[in-house]
């Protein structure tokens, strides 16, 4: 411990133990914490205690003291528990009596402070610290500890409940470690007192009546087997399999969910996956729970490395049932190919999607997402009905429309029950669009279409809905399209892309701005994929959607008029936008996308739109747009002067990456475009280093990069000065001719400099030969800025002795100029 926090923590801790004096906030506390676990991580904490004898006397005083807060008591149980985990140190304070004092009887536990949850939280977290050593084990068993652990396993605190059963696993597993290589006994009675008395407060819970005890014993027991993978954990295993066999003879099955849980949890393990009577007990368990509560395992059974393939069979029929279900709702026939004809529960399934309308809505949307998280792992089934799947998932789809034919009473009801259910139609969407990686019958395709183009079209679709829908038909669409190399789209493809660009023109004029912008997107990521497509090409720029796509760049909602530029952007770079002189307007002025994002970046009010103006900018910048490459000089200035007078900080960064683009672009460097300062630069010739430094001075790249290297913010600053790093490593080369015309003295570019850092940042550089930017360059300590930018803003005043004088500042204790008041 640093001298300086030595002097100062006799009078914080005096100051911690009087209820009258005013202490810092538990986050102050927190840290304080934190600190002193790196201090006895590093070290002795027997030698802490020895040097610092205050902190005993903290904890001495701490369970007499009366008003004391809660923060102060919790703080100083866990800071007990941190010290008392190194057993030298453990058995210090056991001599003067202080664990006892603090974590007994006599201690918080047995006062009226224990009512605040603060309080109880720091025990257990302070016990779960110091659990670190045979001498913990006989004193939680000595001071009556464990059963206080057992009631809080219950507590009204989510957070004290779970830190219990979370020391229960902890202590657990402590008591039944032994030597290396050692066999654990399957007698309890050769076990530790703690682990005797744990294990049978476990089987007393499983035989329990009270749902509540049952889930705390299985969700320790799920804790243990997901965590401790060593032999006595087998043992624990046969020990306590049959009281967990015996829950599934209750009706119904008590904490499905937390027996679901430890089933996987064990069927995980290494050490207990070899039970055969565990994958009877798996089989057992899908039976017994309802469909609802049996998804989930199922879903956990078919993710298994080695699992046998009866009871894969098992868990697949279980979560196919409830679109079995729903595809008998509508056919006549008995059953479709690929999906169980008759699977076992059929009717609890139809039961359950018949209860009432939440019950059918959350199994179906559950069924639907474990599905979507099955397709893309290795235990996929094989072989996988995907033909089945996708026209179960149409149904569903249809059946949420009300275009769905029912063929049953089933069919009829599931009609009134699924109208108009978001939540169906954007779980059915998701895994429709999951289902676009793999093959289908043509005609199934179709109707996939056919239900995507319904859902795009129709009034009554939400906004989550077509966004879905949305994502959906651009998946498929992705995967629809011809093999590489191939230029068109097949017939189909083409067929539906003509019906869905006229939706696509009613979307993007839509009084929702979130269908707009929903509409955009899906613009923008279509023509990113499939500009290069004749067929596409062609059926958009017979359209009206460019058009649309600019004019919303004027959109009242500033997300619309992001995805505008985005998508404007892509049109334009791809050659896709709007048609100029075209008939609508005859005679009318030369529409430029260029000047219209330019206007964009120099006067909208919010900063999404110039944040994407400038990402379309370096796009452009980048790819060799025809209207920048036309004259890229002017461009880079106008561009680089609007974002250096931005407020936007991410607008001014994204400037400093068009900068270095066109860096690397002018110095014949077409490699990385985030050059590294840190890695040697190509050399560059010194004909092609003065035109490309006169280059640089021309669009004012130079103060544009010295005005953000004392920019507010300091993710700009960075990316400033490895800019400037790198520019002044490629300079080294340049030798500056005598006589350096009618550029600015050095000195004079220092003293705005100087000003700028001052924050004054009002007056221009003015005009800047490229001998005057070179000597700037190297006279700049740019390594030590890049290295003062890298610490954070509060590097000094995070110390630990900064902690202690602002709070001993907050007691009164030390007058104001003393602390960091940060």
């Amino acid at each position: 411990m640093d001298p300086e926090c030595s002097q100062l923590l006799p009078a914080l801790c005096a100051a911690l133990a009087d209820p009258r004096q005013p202490v810092a906030d538990d986050t102050c506390l927190e840290k304080l914490l934190d600190w002193f676990k790196t201090v006895t991580e590093a070290g002795s904490s027997l030698l802490l205690l020895e040097e610092s004898p205050c902190l005993v006397e903290l904890l001495f005083q701490v369970p007499k003291a009366q008003g004391l807060s809660p923060g102060v008591l919790a703080f100083s149980l866990r800071l007990a528990g941190v010290l008392a985990a190194q057993e030298d140190c453990f058995q210090y304070l056991q001599q003067g009596q202080l664990l006892p004092g603090l974590f007994g009887e006599a201690g918080p536990r047995g006062g009226a402070a224990w009512t605040a949850p603060t309080v109880r939280s720091g025990w257990v977290q302070g016990l779960r610290a110091l659990a670190q050593h045979p001498s913990a084990l006989r004193f939680l068993d000595d001071f009556g500890a464990l059963d206080t652990i057992f009631s809080l396993q219950g507590d009204s605190s989510l957070f004290v409940a779970s830190a219990a059963g979370q020391l229960l696993v902890h202590v657990l597993d402590l008591c039944m470690r032994g030597p290396a290589g050692a066999q654990p006994s399957l007698q309890s009675r050769d076990w530790p007192a703690c682990a005797q008395r744990i294990v049978g407060h476990i089987e007393e819970s499983l035989r329990s009546t009270a749902a509540p005890r049952v889930t705390q014993a299985l969700n320790v027991l799920s804790t243990t087997f997901g965590h401790c993978h060593s032999p006595w954990a087998q043992v624990l295993w046969v020990r306590l399999s049959p009281l967990v066999a015996c829950l599934l003879e209750k009706d119904p099955v008590p904490a499905a969910h937390s027996l679901v849980d430890l089933l996987l949890s064990v069927a995980r393990s290494p050490a207990l996956s070899s039970d055969g009577g565990l994958w009877e007990t798996l089989a057992r368990t899908l039976g017994h729970l309802s469909p609802t509560q049996a998804g989930p395992l199922a879903l956990g059974v078919l993710k298994l490395q080695d699992c046998p393939q009866a009871l894969r069979t098992q868990a697949f029929d279980i979560l196919l049932q409830p679109l079995v279900c729903v595809l008998k709702a509508t056919a006549e026939a008995p059953g479709p190919p690929g999906l169980p004809a008759e699977p076992a529960g059929d009717s609890a399934v139809v039961d359950a999607l018949l209860s009432s309308r939440p019950a059918c809505v959350g199994l179906l949307c559950q069924t639907l997402a474990h599905l979507e998280l099955l397709l893309p792992t290795p235990q996929r089934p094989s072989p996988w009905p995907q033909a089945a799947l996708l026209g179960a998932v149409v149904t569903v789809l249809q059946f949420c429309r009300g275009s769905a034919v029912p063929a049953s009473d089933v069919g009829s009801r599931l009609c009134v029950t699924l109208a108009g259910c978001v939540r169906v139609q954007r779980a059915a969407l998701d895994f429709l669009g999951a289902l676009s990686q793999g093959a289908g019958p043509r005609a199934v395709v179709t109707q996939v279409f056919a239900v995507l183009l319904d859902y795009l079209a129709s009034p009554d679709s939400s906004p989550t809905v077509l966004r879905k829908a949305f994502q959906a038909t651009l998946r498929w669409l992705l995967s629809s399209a011809q093999p590489p190399g191939c230029c068109d789209l097949d017939p189909h493809t083409q067929h539906f892309l003509g019906e869905l660009l006229p939706v696509l023109q009613k979307r993007l004029c839509s009084p929702c701005w979130e269908v707009r912008d929903s509409g955009l997107e899906f613009l923008a990521q279509v023509t990113r994929s499939w500009a290069g497509q004749a067929g596409f090409r062609h059926a958009l720029l017979a359209s009206e959607v460019p058009e649309l796509a600019e004019q919303l760049l004027q959109d009242p909602e500033s997300y619309v008029r992001a995805s505008a530029v985005t998508a404007v952007g892509l049109l334009s770079g791809q050659g896709l936008h709007a048609a100029r002189g075209s008939p609508e307007h005859p005679g009318g002025p030369q529409r430029s996308p260029l000047l219209d994002l330019l206007h964009v970046l120099s006067t909208d009010s919010e900063g999404f739109p110039r944040r994407a103006a400038m990402q379309v900018f370096t796009e452009w910048l980048r790819d060799g747009h025809a209207e920048v490459a036309a004259d890229t000089e002017r461009f880079v200035a106008r561009v680089l002067q609007a974002a250096s007078q931005d407020l936007d900080w991410e607008v001014r960064a994204q400037g400093l990456e068009l900068a270095q683009v066109f860096l690397a672009q002018t110095l014949g460097q077409l490699g990385p475009d985030c050059p590294d300062a840190a890695a040697p630069p190509a050399a560059v010739p010194p004909s092609r280093l003065a035109q490309a430094l006169r280059v640089l001075c021309r669009v004012q790249l130079f103060e544009f990069a010295l005005r953000a290297l004392f920019d507010c913010d300091r993710a700009v600053a960075q990316k400033s000065c490895d800019l400037l790093l790198f520019l002044r490593d490629q300079a080294a080369p340049y030798d500056s001719p005598q006589g350096a015309g009618s550029s600015p003295s050095v000195a004079s570019v220092e003293a705005t400099l100087q000003r700028w850092r001052a924050g004054e940042q009002g007056q221009p550089l003015g005009p800047l030969e490229p001998e005057a930017a070179v000597a700037v360059l190297r006279a700049m300590d740019l390594e030590g800025l890049r290295g003062a930018l890298a610490e954070s803003s509060d590097h000094v005043e995070r110390s630990p002795q900064s902690l202690l004088q602002d709070m001993l500042a907050t007691a009164g204790i030390l007058g104001d100029n003393e602390a960091d008041c940060y």
